[in-house]
């Protein structure tokens, strides 16, 4: 119930509520636009979530790597006895039975320079590279809503395909139902319409699963109440004009170099894996300088006797080197962070390759899709036009049955070409946008080069 109402109170402000006006409806229904869409993920996405709190665990390493450096105080009392033989200074073993209690605080401190120097510049570039990796999710995050976004107005585009297909084929029909009753019309040709009337039925049916699956999986992405169904505001899917074609391939691949979290991430880790190996070969090079000092005091004797106390330190410098594991000479040590260092080295390669073939393919697609628009605006026309001139010849009784249903299939079928196309080259911007690092819970400036008819 608290996750419930959290989600409804974010709404409240970023999109508006409708109430389901169907009975058969158990969820309640709530538009939302892109722009709701996309700063909804960036804010309650789990995986958003995740990525904070590793963030948060970086920094946090990084603080505990700078505390190396700082003393600790052990305040505390200290009683000794002893019984029975002891060996004197002299070297004669004696029979002793004494006692003392010391009461005070001791400061000590000890730190391996080296190591905490060299610990605590690789847990500064892994606190930067959980920063990058934050950054990262949220852009992929965002990516993710606004194409399921972009899925769920398809959706409920295709829904309306569907109504209008089988409202043409139940219309037609009736019509041949009262013309084969009338005696002037075919009783197979009325079939054949009643057999294309059941498919568009079966068809928008599909498409209204369709839509309910996107809903689903944008409200799994936003983190909300899995009852609730989401429409979107606006379910005319228009292309948009967010990023040019033409750009060049070079400038776009050098932007998403500069500009992707992942290669700063991959540059941080890189460094911190140098870090990590200047630190295995030098950092034991650095002695460790240890301290100790107690104020407080001693008091005590021979047998039970407790009297005698008064003020005392002590006071204790170390200064020592360590050889073998875990020092001087570790050779395996040393082995496997020069390994490390270059398996990063590799990932950071990898990462710039895959960059730029993210930004190669988004582009290659967007130019294609940009044609393919231009195409299917012109196979929708046509298939508008032979469905008109199809239904002038019916009304002069030229017209045949079966020509008349491929026209409204052909209709049907390059209208949802048409929309597919469209959200694919909308979902492309977007890809690209998030391939050269551009992408932002602000949804960038656009302008609708076409519509859908």
């Amino acid at each position: 119930m608290k996750r419930a109402g959290f989600a409804f109170a974010i709404f409240a402000v970023l999109v508006s509520f409708t109430t389901a006006g169907k009975s058969n409806r158990s969820s309640e229904l709530l538009t939302i636009d892109l722009a709701s869409a996309l700063r909804l993920a960036g804010a309650r996405n789990l995986d958003v979530q995740l990525a904070k709190e590793k963030f948060a665990e970086a920094r946090a390493a990084e603080e505990s790597a700078i505390e190396r450096f700082f003393p600790w105080v052990v305040p505390g009392v200290t009683y000794r006895r002893h019984d029975n033989l002891i060996q004197n200074t002299e070297g004669v073993i004696e029979d002793v039975h004494k006692q003392s209690y010391a009461p005070g605080g001791t400061i000590a401190a000890q730190t391996d320079i080296g190591d905490a120097i060299f610990k605590s510049l690789e847990a500064h570039q892994l606190m930067k590279a959980a920063r990058h990796g934050l950054d990262a999710q949220r852009q992929e995050t965002i990516l993710a809503a606004a194409l399921a976004y972009f899925d769920l107005a398809a959706a409920h585009e295709a829904v309306g395909v569907a109504r209008d297909a089988l409202r043409a084929s139940t219309d037609y029909a009736a019509e041949i139902e009262r013309a084969v009753n009338a005696g002037i019309a075919f009783k197979g040709d009325a079939l054949r319409v009643k057999v294309q009337q059941q498919r568009d039925k079966i068809a928008l049916r599909r498409a209204e699963e369709n839509a309910r699956l996107a809903s689903a999986k944008l409200v799994q992405i936003l983190h909300l109440d899995p009852t609730i169904e989401l429409m979107p505001r606006d379910a005319s899917v228009v292309p948009l004009s967010l990023v040019s074609t033409k750009e060049s391939l070079g400038d776009l691949v050098s932007q998403a170099l500069a500009a992707r979290p992942e290669t700063q991430q991959s540059a941080a880790l890189l460094s911190a894996a140098q870090h990590a190996k200047n630190g295995a070969i030098y950092g034991p090079l650095v002695p460790t300088v240890g301290g100790q000092a107690f104020f407080g005091g001693l008091g005590g004797g021979m047998n039970s006797e407790t009297g005698h106390f008064g003020e005392s330190e002590d006071y204790v410098a170390l200064l020592t080197w360590r050889v073998g594991p875990g020092g001087l000479f570790d050779l395996g040590n040393i082995h496997a962070r020069q390994a490390h260092l270059r398996g990063a080295a590799l990932t950071a390669d990898k990462v710039i390759d895959q960059i730029a073939n993210e930004v190669i393919a988004s582009q290659t697609r967007l130019q294609s899709l940009a044609a393919q628009i231009a195409i299917a605006k012109e196979s929708l026309s046509d298939a508008e036009e032979a469905l008109r001139l199809g239904q002038e010849r019916k009304e002069f009784g030229v017209g045949v049955v079966l020509e008349m249903i491929q026209a409204e299939q052909d209709r049907a079928h390059v209208r949802n070409d048409y929309l597919n196309i469209v959200t694919d080259y909308n979902k492309t911007q977007y890809t690209l946008l998030r391939a050269v690092g551009r992408l932002s819970a602000s949804p960038p400036t656009s302008a609708a080069i076409g519509d859908l008819k």
